[in-house]
């Protein structure tokens, strides 16, 4: 078959703090989808609009130039539904007897109001290799795990679960052959060297954070190390990428793995920088003096906050000894810590939004990252808020992390908004942090990084 796998744009609004620092990363998920495509003699080809900042009003011209395909893939988490929607409606008009198929985190969680968009065929949940191979070789729908669709009789049918891929290592290489690897960049403070690029070790998360969706279920599943290592070794023979962002949940979950991993660099004298995210109940000393020896120089640790209840209503398992300690010892290593943290969370209230920023402030990482809570589709979190009638909106365009959606008794849309922006003015802008900022900027990077960071505290 003749296939189209497409990436929407994400436009973001003013106000927004990830419009000037948020990254550029591929679209992993449909890179691994063509692979397994190609693989199986179909051909493939990746629109990565927001890479290639098309805006909407170009995408009819974008497509229409990329010939004829048989099948279009269109991926989308909330903040893009709108975005992927509307290139359904252009593809079927483009391709009237192609068939339309929606994956990615908000259709797997609302299948049957993604297909209220008469344009989309077959929704695909959760994991999509297998799942689209079987669309692709002309199964009935009646026999694919892991799609909703209309029936012949218009009634929205959902079949049964996809098994998940017990072993990603029979998955081949993304295929990066058909991005536009030039076009890729991390978040602000993110990377050392450039061009950099995002890469994922592992697949599923084991928290119970009610604030997520976990797409790729809740058991843990890992690359080898040496794998990921002989991947990196080809993005930089190929592509010349000198840094890898790794954005898995916990990349440091499985330690055998990261020691192969950097093992495996080694053996392939790759010339590495990169960062990671991880937990901070996951890492030791050891683990981080090889990380640091084998060019790692940044970890983000998901803190959310500083209140022990607000840690418990959104079922994050740490607390703040275990965040002091698991900071102290990446910096003690030698690595940067960047640190996440949200406000605006079941019981928020200004003091408990303080207690955060003021515990941001102590731990004095290099990088702090505020968010405001958004109770995405499919989390527990937004089961509890819509029961509660706290939901302010269901426009999903509103749901960027920068918006407040839920209406606290605690606290009040207007103070979370507020304190959104204070806290990176009361973070970034101390004299203390300045100076180590500045004391910094010794390569053009670092400028740029610098720029695009000050741009976001001061709101421009």
């Amino acid at each position: 078959m003749r296939i189209l796998l497409v990436n929407p744009p994400w436009v973001k609004r003013d106000g927004n703090v990830w419009k000037n620092i948020a990254c550029v990363m591929p679209p992993l998920g449909l890179a691994w989808m063509a692979a397994v495509l190609e693989r199986e003699g179909h051909e493939v080809q990746i629109c990565d609009a927001h890479a290639e900042r098309f805006t909407m009003d170009q995408m009819a011209g974008q497509l229409a130039a990329r010939g004829n395909f048989e099948m279009i893939g269109i991926t989308a988490t909330t903040p893009i539904i709108s975005n992927a929607r509307a290139i359904a409606r252009i593809s079927r008009e483009l391709w009237p007897s192609a068939q339309i198929v929606m994956g990615g985190v908000h259709p797997t969680v609302l299948p049957e109001e993604t297909l209220g968009e008469v344009a989309v065929d077959v929704v695909v949940r959760g994991e999509g290799e297998v799942t689209i191979l079987d669309l692709a070789a002309g199964k009935s729908y009646e026999e694919i795990k892991g799609i909703s669709y209309r029936d012949k009789d218009g009634k929205i049918v959902h079949n049964a679960e996809q098994e998940l891929i017990d072993d990603l290592n029979s998955l081949p290489m993304p295929a990066y052959h058909l991005l536009p690897m030039d076009k890729y960049y991390p978040s602000a403070g993110a990377a050392k060297r450039m061009p950099a690029i995002s890469m994922l070790a592992t697949r599923g998360c084991p928290g119970r954070c009610t604030f997520c969706y976990r797409i790729f279920g809740k058991r843990l599943r890992v690359r080898s190390g040496l794998k990921v290592a002989e991947e990196v070794k080809h993005l930089q023979d190929t592509y010349g990428i000198k840094e890898i962002c790794f954005y898995d949940d916990t990349f440091t979950a499985f330690k055998k793995e990261v020691h192969a991993f950097c093992t495996g660099l080694d053996e392939l004298g790759v010339d590495l920088t990169w960062s990671c995210f991880s937990r901070v109940d996951t890492i030791n000393a050891e683990m981080l003096a090889d990380m640091k020896a084998h060019g790692c120089h940044q970890i983000m640790y998901g803190i959310e906050s500083a209140s022990a209840e607000i840690l418990a209503n959104v079922g994050k398992r740490a607390d703040l000894d275990k965040a002091r300690r698991a900071v102290a010892l990446t910096k003690e290593a030698g690595i940067d810590v960047r640190a996440a943290y949200m406000i605006g969370n079941p019981g928020e209230t200004l003091a408990t939004m303080q207690e955060t920023l003021d515990f941001a402030i102590e731990l004095d990482t290099e990088v702090a990252i505020f968010n405001i809570a958004t109770p995405f589709p499919g989390t527990e979190m937004f089961t509890w808020a819509k029961q509660h009638g706290y939901l302010t909106t269901e426009e999903w365009d509103e749901y960027d992390f920068a918006n407040p959606v839920m209406e606290l008794p605690s606290v009040s849309l207007e103070e979370i908004q507020e304190f959104y922006q204070r806290a990176y003015r009361k973070f970034f802008l101390r004299p203390k942090y300045l100076a180590r900022r500045v004391a910094k900027l010794r390569r053009v990077v670092n400028l740029v990084d610098a720029y695009r960071g000050m741009r976001a505290v001061i709101g421009t």
